[in-house]
């Protein structure tokens, strides 16, 4: 997948979680993202969706 597919998909899952968050700046944490060899390998929904585990997994209160 090209890479600029990748991150607009990758932004698009992430603006599914933060929807107030300006989407340039989901743009530029997708593009760190696919910065990552782990991430960069999944699909690009799979991705954000690992990178969010920790602040949306049952049992974690983040910002408490």
């Amino acid at each position: 997948m090209p890479a600029t597919l990748w991150i607009a998909a990758c932004a698009h899952r992430l603006q599914q979680q933060w929807h107030t968050i300006d989407p340039l700046e989901l743009e530029d944490l997708a593009r760190d993202l696919r910065r990552d060899e782990r991430l960069r390998a999944m699909p690009p929904d799979e991705a954000a969706v690992d990178w969010l585990l920790p602040i949306t997994a049952p049992g974690n209160v983040p910002f408490s």
